[in-house]
């Protein structure tokens, strides 16, 4: 019989939601990926691997396909919370892949931070939040009645912060009014009635309806998040600022390369962390531990992500600026190295989020 030369090929991946509302879909192996979008395969270690134009998707036995449209999307982001009618309608697309680079930023992003699925609500979320994250630690700088160089200026930081940080390309960004669409007193009656976030988060959480029973904190699965991206971003992030700029003036190259060292001790740490729910082989930590050690490595990613928002201000910065910029980096460096500490730690003082 001849039925051992025919393959049952798998079946193309429903496109109808890719490029519309979901950014990136998990896909089976050996599925063709939708016209128009290209697929990224994540290893069991982190590792990625772009295929573009592929007729299959090949996955080896532990891996994870995405696949994804890399648009253009269209989203209305608010740069600040107390004034919802002020928006940016902000054009953006996946960065294509840059041919200098091991590994693409969206691509990172995917492994990190994404399970399964990334809609375009939850990203547009998270770039949200780090603008409005950004704008109130000044590195981005939107004042009223602003001039035509103060929005060109924040118009290039707000281009180098979603790539850095999403690996997304903005292609055009207007200001537009809300004022329609946003009713600022249901806005305020929602928040009274949520619930106090009992963990720093980085991302601004879905909106409730008022009465709306809170989301339940599992400590064991935001501790599991938190400390992949940590163990996968670390040594990125290390690789951006060894790149980002070349400092002149000795002393500036010797704070270079005591970040780099604190941070590789940051990121060999992060690499030995011991287990959320043990305080020593055979013996359970509290729960209350248990909450501590999860809030702090909540806390390290929120440091991370101000870190790739500061690589972001360092790859367009000059040579005057770097002093200031490498204290704000120590500053956070030694954010991550308190709370990973405390990750570590099996008791510790209960701190406020």
């Amino acid at each position: 019989m001849m039925l051992g030369f025919f393959k049952r090929t798998a079946p193309a991946v429903d496109a109808c939601e890719l490029g519309r509302i979901v950014v990136a879909l998990a896909v089976p192996g050996g599925a063709a990926p939708p016209a128009g979008c290209q697929a990224v395969v994540v290893g069991v270690d982190g590792r990625t691997r772009r295929l573009q134009a592929a007729r299959r998707i090949e996955a080896r036995e532990g891996e994870t396909a995405y696949a994804f449209h890399p648009g253009p999307y269209t989203a209305d982001l608010q740069p600040f919370d107390t004034a919802p009618e002020i928006g940016l309608r902000t054009s953006f697309a996946i960065d294509a892949p840059d041919p200098q680079a091991s590994q693409q930023r969206f691509d990172l992003y995917l492994a990190a931070e994404v399970a399964g699925r990334l809609e375009l609500a939850a990203l547009v979320t998270a770039m949200e939040s780090a603008l409005r994250h950004e704008l109130a630690l000044g590195g981005l700088a939107l004042p009223p009645c602003t001039t035509l160089d103060e929005w060109n200026a924040f118009r290039q930081g707000l281009n180098k912060l979603l790539y850095m940080r999403f690996g997304v390309t903005v292609d055009d960004c207007v200001p537009v009014d809300l004022g329609d669409s946003r009713d600022y007193a249901q806005i305020l009656a929602a928040r009274a009635a949520a619930p106090a976030e009992p963990i720093v988060s980085t991302a601004a959480p879905a909106p409730q309806a008022a009465g709306a029973a809170p989301e339940r904190f599992d400590p064991a699965a935001e501790d599991a998040k938190a400390l992949r991206r940590l163990f996968l971003e670390l040594p990125c992030l290390m690789c951006g600022l060894r790149l980002a700029a070349m400092p002149a003036d000795p002393a500036q190259f010797q704070r270079q390369q005591a970040l780099l060292q604190r941070l590789d001790l940051v990121s060999v740490g992060v690499n030995a962390m011991p287990a959320l729910a043990l305080a020593a082989p055979g013996q359970a930590l509290p729960a209350a531990e248990q909450n501590r050690r999860a809030r702090h490595s909540r806390r390290a990613c929120v440091s991370l992500d101000e870190a790739w928002a500061l690589l972001a201000r360092l790859r367009q910065a000059g040579e005057a600026a770097l002093p200031q910029l490498y204290s704000e980096a120590e500053r956070i460096v030694a954010n991550l190295e308190a709370d990973c500490a405390g990750r570590r730690s099996v008791a510790g003082e209960e701190e406020g989020a």
